[in-house]
């Protein structure tokens, strides 16, 4: 069996992207939670910075989307790859 790829990347984008929304958000509305994560990120993701503000989450979350598609996108190829 096959994965699609398109369909893994979209999967993976909206997860990852997701995740990173709703990490960002709980930040703005409780400042603590998710800080150590929210760094981390913006050790990778370049011109976002860990800062509670709604800007710097649309930029997380568009970083995520991308970063997550990709990710899936190569994950699937390589199943394809090997399984095949």
């Amino acid at each position: 069996m096959k994965l699609n790829v398109k369909a893994m990347a979209i999967t993976t984008g909206v997860l990852w992207g997701g995740a990173m929304l709703l990490t960002a958000l709980a930040n703005l509305i409780w400042p603590p939670y998710g800080q150590a994560c929210l760094e981390m990120m913006s050790s990778v993701y370049p011109g976002y910075k860990a800062t509670a503000s709604f800007y710097q989450v649309v930029v997380g979350t568009l970083y995520a989307i991308v970063d997550g598609g990709i990710g899936g996108a190569i994950l699937a190829w390589l199943y394809n790859k090997f399984a095949g």
